[in-house]
């Protein structure tokens, strides 16, 4: 049986061999994943997010990697899959489609229509697909790792709430520095540098993982303290959809995650409070009003964590 903290090391360290100069957000993304949730990474177009999707997959051996990339015309059929007649035997066969992985890439996910975005939403929330009415479940790990552009690019579409909220955590990659950007140059010299990965990790040592993780110690007041962060957003007027319990459950997996990383066996509060935009702001809709007055849903959850002392 492998040590969870020492596969949480050793992935890390396999995709920062690629992902120069984005730590925090590559920590983060990978406790989503050890969490069992689903990633969404905002950011213009590269700054690295599908490398980072394409590390991640390699560096684990035996596990099984689609990409989809989402257009207008893209079809829910395109991602769950579809029934095929047999002209042999008359009989329908079903083809199963690009969900039916370990880790999924849903490059700019919001290109495609809300239609086609919504095909994700049982997928990603009950780890199976319901197609002509017959249930299949979705084995192994099945990470979502979704991309997107900012929604005042054209060609978007935002998305649903619903879809939202089954997104773990949302992340930001950024640009990175002169000297990181020079580094990149170099590394690319001759090839990309993520067709050298060499998997460091199997997919039972990412299983035993994300059962670890359940394992992180946290405190009865911890989880006072995350359920009052959440709550907080439901008590104030300048947001009209607030976070659900869901929010609650993905700060404390994340929490419990992180601390993974970080090589703890227990959570504390600054790991809460780092990490607590990421999980609950884009779960938050913003009232019209406040929106236009520059109110985002970051600072809400930067005013709520000063206002509730932590334990």
């Amino acid at each position: 049986m492998s040590d969870p903290r020492q596969t949480a090391l050793r992935l890390e360290a396999s995709v920062h061999q690629v992902v120069l100069g984005q730590d925090e957000a590559v920590r983060r993304i990978l406790a989503c994943f050890a969490a069992g949730g689903h990633a969404l990474v905002e950011d213009v177009p590269g700054t690295g997010k599908t490398t980072l999707a394409k590390s991640i997959a390699r560096s684990i051996e035996g596990a099984a990697f689609k990409r989809v990339q989402f257009t207008p015309d893209l079809l829910p059929t395109d991602i769950l899959g579809v029934s095929v007649l047999d002209p042999r035997t008359q009989e329908f066969r079903f083809r199963p489609g690009p969900v039916f992985t370990d880790i999924l890439l849903a490059d700019e996910i919001n290109r495609a229509s809300p239609r086609t975005q919504s095909a994700l939403l049982e997928a990603m929330a009950e780890r199976q697909a319901t197609i002509d009415g017959e249930r299949h479940d979705l084995d192994g790990l099945f990470f979502v790792i979704a991309t997107q552009n900012p929604v005042e690019f054209r060609g978007t579409y935002p998305l649903p709430e619903a879809q939202m909220d089954r997104f773990m955590l949302r992340s930001r990659l950024g640009y990175v520095t002169v000297e990181q950007e020079c580094a990149i140059l170099s590394d690319q010299a001759e090839r990309h540098p993520v067709d050298a990965i060499e998997p460091c990790v199997n997919r039972e040592d990412m299983l035993e993982m994300v059962e670890g993780v359940r394992q992180v110690g946290l405190s009865d007041e911890l989880r006072r303290y995350i359920v009052e962060i959440v709550g907080a957003t439901r008590h104030r007027e300048d947001v009209q959809l607030a976070a659900s319990p869901r929010a609650s459950l993905a700060l404390m997996r994340v929490a419990q995650a992180v601390s993974l990383f970080e090589d703890r066996d227990f959570v504390i509060p600054e790991t809460i409070q780092d990490i607590a935009a990421d999980v609950i702001a884009h779960r938050l809709v913003v009232e019209p009003e406040a929106r236009l007055a520059g109110t985002e849903a970051r600072n809400i959850v930067a005013e709520i964590l000063e206002e509730i002392p932590a334990p």
